[in-house]
């Protein structure tokens, strides 16, 4: 028995000699290759985020457009764990001063980038007053399922408890992230995920300006994108607008409707040139019986009569209120008036006829 268990011990630790040298002459496995991180371009045009006041407690008072897009990326050092930057300076404006002709300089310049083959994704820092606008309008002509988002900040940096480092550390995360792949412009701000299309300035003052009545498509919380839904108008691949093919729009005014507010901006905006006017009227885009003539007379000169509401949730419904179907008017269904021209203007680039124009109210 002693023989034995000396030989079953001797058997033991050759094998595991012979094992510990199989190790040592086996290469150790290759580390996981590390997931290459996204390319994404920031495109700076100003506003609040690129602000600046005289002291920390001013958070209201201060100048916009005043740090350049390669400060506001080094301000975020936390941007280089996430993608690969790299930022233009498109504008350096407050967003009040953006024109159809800086819309449309800033939308080709997104088209191309998105055609790059070594983009992954594309930042732009805005100024808040017309970001709803510049997102809607983004949403429309471009031609992608590459992650767009706009961000922006109602606090300057200099303020205490500034909300832009995080809103674009957001953004980045939502730009580099391949499932906002095909969900149209978004807008990070304050947390949430917002469809550029529906996204609207709610709140001044306050960081959590930004809202939808239709709710937010998801949130991004310590670097991670949640989504609730998604959206389900037309926009981006399935738009019928490219802004290869748009070098100009067409003036579109609106009027906004009050108790009391007479025919005289209405007949102004059309002397002026307008192709079409926004009707923000009150309730359901009501329009006060002594201006039925007046619209309905700019409409047979060739000027497109559209209805809006001056109230920021709901919808306009068609043939209520107004005859719509009698008087050749549209209604912008549940768009608001700024986001109703942006439409008007691109519409009109296509068509002047009411019932294309009532189609593509109803699909965008």
């Amino acid at each position: 028995m002693f023989k034995i268990d000396r030989w079953i011990h001797a058997a033991a630790a050759l094998l595991l000699s012979s094992a510990l040298s199989a190790c040592a002459q086996t290469p150790a496995a290759a580390p996981a290759q590390a997931t290459a991180k996204a390319n994404i371009v920031v495109l700076a045009t100003g506003g609040t985020i690129a602000g600046a006041g005289a002291s920390a407690a001013n958070s209201a008072t201060y100048q916009a457009a005043k740090v350049p897009v390669d400060k506001l990326i080094a301000g975020v050092p936390e941007l280089a764990e996430v993608a690969n930057l790299r930022g233009e300076q498109v504008f350096q404006i407050a967003s009040e001063s953006f024109t159809n002709e800086k819309l449309i300089t800033l939308g080709k310049r997104v088209a191309a980038l998105a055609k790059d083959p070594g983009v992954d994704g594309i930042v732009i820092t805005h100024g808040t007053d017309t970001l709803e606008e510049t997102s809607f309008f983004l949403t429309l002509v471009v031609r992608t399922d590459k992650p767009i988002v706009l961000v922006g900040s109602m606090r300057p940096g200099t303020a205490m408890s500034a909300d832009g480092a995080l809103n674009l550390y957001d953004a980045v995360v939502l730009a580099a992230d391949k499932s906002s792949r095909g969900k149209g412009v978004l807008v990070a701000m304050n947390d949430d995920i917002l469809s550029g299309r529906d996204a609207s300035k709610r709140i001044n003052i306050k960081t959590n300006a930004f809202g939808s009545q239709w709710g937010a498509l998801g949130s991004v919380v310590e670097g991670k994108t949640y989504w609730f839904r998604a959206p389900v108008k037309r926009h981006t691949n399935d738009s019928e607008f490219d802004i290869e093919k748009i070098d100009a729009l067409p003036m579109v005014s609106i009027v906004y409707g009050s108790g009391e507010m007479g025919t005289a901006l209405a007949e102004a905006a059309a002397k002026a040139g307008a192709k079409a006017i926004i009707h923000a009227g009150t309730g359901n885009g009501s329009v006060p019986d002594y201006e039925v003539a007046t619209l309905r007379k700019l409409r047979a000169d060739g000027v497109q009569i559209i209805r809006s509401a001056r109230v920021p949730d709901g919808f306009v419904l068609r043939n209520s209120e107004q005859p719509d179907d009698k008087y050749d008017w549209v209604v912008a269904h549940d768009l608001n008036p700024q986001k109703a021209k942006i439409l008007a203007a691109l519409a009109l680039t296509k068509t002047g006829d009411t019932k294309e124009l009532q189609r593509i109210f109803w699909q965008y």
